[in-house]
């Protein structure tokens, strides 16, 4: 059992559809499947990971499992990151994190992506599934860096199909395929060849390590690239713009996570939260402008026109904000 046995690693991610993607994807993974496979599921933190553990369990022979921190991998079991936790591997073990959020997703995929990449580098095989924005890009990314082979769904056939299309904008894939066609080509794969691990890059290793100890410090965090004018939307702490990725993220001192587009969403975001508060505190004004008892009529309602004025100026500027945003 554990690191002996174990040649091929299978990270899969997948978000909105999900859960139907991953079950027929398990289906084509028959008993004695050549890999330990680890899934993540965007979840609510509140989710009960057993309920989806029990169906994915109806659709393959393989032993289906939600891991414990420290638990021995073995080859041909299948893993589930449980809610609300990151999933990262050590070599010929798993690791169950409670750390920082990326992308807003805790588990998240690019977290066990790179974990991943960084110990098994080229024994690893990301697929990336059905789902909105695109979680998952960066890790695969990684993968593709540490020298293994990376699927996605076809978007075609994908129920949303952003993060298997971000994947494609952002690197070369290997296999661009349907989800009932990946279990033929890896199980050929693996009776064919065999794995040859190389060094990961060090920025790879040094995120995944960050990521499992749930910590950093400034030094660590300049090594990944420079810093940012920008601020953590989640703790307001600085930003550094990961500078070594085919993908656009920034990190902070803590350890959340963002790429380019969802830090943009963030911000747009906050600014339409500001402008709601500074137009609720306009209205009150002009409420009380209203009411207030004045014998200079004319001042009054000229004051009351302004603020009227200026509250219709913010509205449009939210509807503005909102177009440039879709």
């Amino acid at each position: 059992m554990g690191k002996e046995v174990v040649k091929n690693i299978i990270t899969i991610g997948a978000s909105a559809g999900g859960i139907a993607a991953v079950s027929k994807l398990l289906e084509g993974f028959k008993r004695g499947f050549d890999a330990a496979i680890f899934i993540v599921l965007h979840l609510a933190r509140n989710s009960t990971s057993e309920i989806i553990l029990k169906q994915l369990q109806r659709k393959t022979s393989l032993p289906c499992c939600i891991p414990v921190d420290g638990e021995g991998i073995v080859n041909g079991n299948v893993y589930l990151a449980p809610a609300d936790h990151h999933t990262l591997l050590e070599k010929g073990i798993v690791m169950v994190r409670k750390g920082a959020l990326e992308n807003h997703w805790r588990p998240s995929i690019d977290v066990l992506f790179r974990s991943a990449a960084a110990i098994y580098t080229s024994c690893v095989t990301g697929i990336i599934l059905t789902g909105l924005l695109d979680d998952g890009t960066s890790g695969m990314s990684a993968i593709k860096r540490s020298g293994g082979l990376c699927m996605v769904q076809d978007p075609k056939e994908a129920e949303f199909p952003d993060m298997p299309r971000n994947v494609l904008q952002n690197m070369k894939v290997d296999y661009t395929v349907s989800v009932n066609e990946m279990g033929y080509i890896l199980s050929d794969l693996f009776s064919r060849t065999l794995c040859e691990p190389i060094e990961a890059p060090a920025d790879i290793k040094l995120e995944a390590s960050i990521s499992k100890r749930m910590s950093s410090n400034v030094n660590e965090l300049l090594e990944l690239g420079p810093l940012t004018p920008f601020t953590c939307p989640d703790c307001g702490g600085t930003l550094v713009q990961v500078t070594n990725d085919d993908v656009s993220r920034y990190r902070c001192y803590t350890g959340h996570t963002f790429t380019e587009k969802i830090l943009e969403n963030e911000q747009v975001k906050a600014v339409e939260e500001s402008i709601w508060v500074a137009i609720r505190l306009m209205e009150e004004r002009k409420n009380l402008l209203s009411t207030m008892k004045t014998h200079d009529l004319l001042i009054k309602y000229e004051k009351v026109d302004r603020m009227t004025l200026h509250i219709e100026r913010l509205k449009q500027e939210l509807i503005d904000l909102n177009k440039g945003d879709e």
